[in-house]
């Protein structure tokens, strides 16, 4: 340890360790799933790293002008499903379109459970004004309005479950942006209805402060 403190900053030490971890992760999952579905080494390789050139290089998405998602520790089911959607024009999204489209099965399986295995620190940045008032909703949901609360069916830590996804430290516009517009982006094909059609009354019945809340509430769950 002595020889290598030597060479190594501490901070450089932790991000050896980190890059290491990952290695090891993405190893075990990529043996996995090639062993049962044929997925080549080299294949996964470059389709995990232009994953990663956007929703970065633990999954952890990114905020900003165009908010892109939060991959990492989110359900294999719901991935898997979200990614044929876009395929099927179920759910819209020209970039992803063009990405997904052109993932065999087995490739689309391999890199919903790669990113199942992250779990790096949620971004935060919302406003913690909200988070009370977000706690309320997602956990009673708003009577008054006939809105079940999120967590019955995204789990009270907001982890999800098999085609529910993982709401916990997802980014917090990437949230708003996508329940403010839900029915122009989800469910686009009323003949191959999916999970979010359980959606489509509760994003017509929350108010815009409500959305807000419940995306600042749910981006600081780890």
């Amino acid at each position: 340890m002595s020889a290598i403190s030597s060479s190594f900053s501490f901070g450089q030490i932790m991000n050896l360790i980190k890059a290491t971890s990952q290695f090891v992760i993405l190893t075990v999952v990529f043996s996995a799933t090639a062993r049962a579905d044929a997925v080549s080494k080299q294949n996964f390789a470059a389709k995990i790293g232009y994953c990663q050139d956007c929703h970065g290089v633990s999954g952890q998405g990114y905020r900003g002008f165009y908010p892109i998602p939060r991959l990492a520790g989110q359900q294999t089911e719901y991935l898997e499903n979200q990614l044929r959607a876009f395929v099927e024009h179920r759910r819209t999204n020209n970039v992803m379109f063009n990405v997904a489209h052109n993932l065999s099965p087995a490739m689309i399986r391999a890199l919903a459970t790669n990113f199942r295995h992250f779990n790096p620190r949620p971004l935060g940045g919302a406003p913690k004004n909200l988070v009370t008032a977000g706690k309320k909703i997602f956990e009673d949901g708003v009577p008054d309005a006939n809105i079940v609360a999120c967590a019955a069916c995204h789990g009270p830590d907001a982890v999800g479950k098999n085609e529910f996804p993982r709401l916990a430290g997802q980014i917090y516009p990437y949230v708003v942006k996508t329940l403010t517009n839900w029915t122009s982006e989800r469910g686009q094909i009323p003949g191959k209805p999916d999970t979010s059609a359980v959606m489509q009354p509760v994003v017509h019945s929350l108010t815009k402060s409500q959305i807000e809340a419940v995306a600042a509430y749910v981006s600081y769950l780890q």
